[in-house]
């Protein structure tokens, strides 16, 4: 019979790391993902995990989690009629492309290349949430053609390879172009959908089963740190919404900023070997 006190320190980690990305979630609207992808590395690592594909498992299980939180997120903005349908179906195709070359793309990279470009992605996000400014507008009207064309693939790709949902690539997005910014949240959480879906399905049919591979990891997706988070965001987020009500968020963001840009330097000193 399995000992299943050799995966109480796991089990551990994987608790705290699902009640603070719930409440930052709740507290700050920003989704688990830019936390969960190197606490996930970190949980791993730190207890002796060290499978060549470790960035490819946190981001798949990262994604799963965005699958259960997305699909939340959207019904209930649904029933506020915040959801803005006509970006999601004219965008999500291209995300949806995006999100599977951005599996195909992961598959091949080793841990220090995914590590530097969660990195620089990962600054490029703090500095967007310490510096971006509400007023800032490049149109009136969300871009088609051959823009969206772009876009849309490049919103899915980059983040499959940062292992989180819509929120950080389209609410800036969809500001810029005069969405009101409750809109954007909304519909960047279908985005979050759109991009998790075929994501983790790619993910499940990647195989692995080198040594090194946390437990209960099946294709890339670790099961236990995806109930397990899943489980603890039920619980944490709704605190975070209440802590959000009764405090002003803004400076609480630019210290959430600081600390992704912290996380995103602490990525790409390990991916030097530093």
């Amino acid at each position: 019979m399995a000992d299943f006190t050799q995966y109480l320190p796991l089990l551990g980690l994987i608790l705290a790391i699902g009640a603070f990305a719930g409440v930052v979630a709740g507290l700050l609207g920003v989704g688990g993902g830019i936390v969960l992808v190197p606490a996930f590395f970190f949980a791993f690592s730190s207890l002796g995990y060290d499978t060549p594909e470790l960035m490819q498992i946190c981001l798949a299980t990262s994604l799963a989690t965005i699958v259960v939180t997305s699909v939340r997120s959207v019904l209930a903005h649904h029933r506020k009629g915040a959801v803005d349908w006509a970006i999601l179906k004219s965008w999500g195709p291209g995300i949806a492309i995006g999100a599977v070359l951005g599996v195909l793309a992961a598959a091949g990279l080793r841990n220090e290349a995914l590590m530097a470009i969660f990195g620089v992605l990962g600054l490029c996000v703090g500095l967007y949430l310490a510096f971006g400014r509400a007023h800032w507008q490049l149109g009136h009207e969300m871009p088609g053609g051959v823009a969206r064309t772009v876009l849309s693939p490049l919103i899915g790709f980059l983040s499959v390879l940062m292992g989180i949902g819509g929120g950080s690539f389209g609410v800036p997005l969809m500001t810029l172009y005069g969405r009101p910014i409750h809109r954007a949240v909304a519909t960047a959480a279908g985005f979050g959908l759109i991009i998790a879906v075929p994501s983790v399905l790619g993910f499940l049919m990647v195989g692995g089963d080198g040594p090194g591979r946390p437990p209960f990891t099946v294709g890339q997706v670790n099961l236990i740190a995806f109930a397990v988070v899943v489980a603890m965001t039920l619980i944490t987020t709704p605190l975070g919404v209440r802590l959000a009500h009764a405090m002003d968020p803004k400076p609480l963001k630019r210290v959430f900023a600081v600390f992704i840009m912290i996380m995103a330097l602490n990525m790409l000193r390990k991916a030097v070997g530093l």
